[in-house]
């Protein structure tokens, strides 16, 4: 299916003109004041890993890999990789830890996602946009200190470290974006 360059997003296949399927790690389109807008892709070969960066006419014509997007729910990982089963007929899946790549920080188990799926493999993952994660380690909380546009590193139970307002302390639970690993809110628990 051929789709426009600016309409490719995060999480896509593409078939490339080497014959080659190429998963989307990020697009960004530029507009600039004179000149023609273009498409920045980043994507990782599936078959060997090697990533690459490929940069279109906004309106140039790119070809969507037919992929098949399922839903499954994440169960463990294990030396071979992540384990996801399809609630609809309880097949398991195996995902290689390189599909996944720095994604797997955010898995949690019975976590719902949708794997984009080519011959029977998984080629893609597409987290849910919000994850709740805890503090388990950050500077003290600064009294008076609950509206300032300064933010403070913290290591979250996962192992991400996560820019936080200087309010958030050490328990806290929080939302994160998985898109960009950015504090969103305090959860609502």
């Amino acid at each position: 299916m051929r789709v426009i360059a600016s309409n490719v997003r995060k999480g896509n296949i593409l078939e490339h003109e080497d014959g080659q399927l190429y998963a989307v790690l990020s697009a960004e389109s530029f507009f600039p004041g004179k000149g023609t807008p273009t498409t920045q892709i980043d994507m990782r070969r599936l078959s060997d890993g090697v990533k690459t960066t490929v940069r279109y006419k906004t309106t140039e014509q790119v070809e969507r890999a037919h992929v098949e997007d399922m839903n499954f729910s994440y169960l463990y990982a294990d030396g071979d990789g992540y384990t996801f089963m399809n609630g609809d007929n309880y097949e398991q899946i195996i995902v290689p830890k390189e599909v996944l790549g720095d994604q797997a920080a955010y898995l949690q188990e019975g976590m719902q996602v949708i794997l984009s799926v080519f011959n029977g493999i998984a080629v893609a993952i597409q987290l849910p946009a919000r994850v709740t994660l805890e503090v388990v380690d950050t500077e003290p909380v600064t009294k008076g200190q609950t509206a300032s546009s300064s933010y403070k590193p913290a290591k979250m139970n996962n192992g991400l470290r996560v820019m936080v307002p200087p309010h958030i302390g050490v328990g806290a639970r929080i939302v994160v974006l998985t898109e960009d690993n950015s504090y969103v809110e305090r959860a609502k628990d």
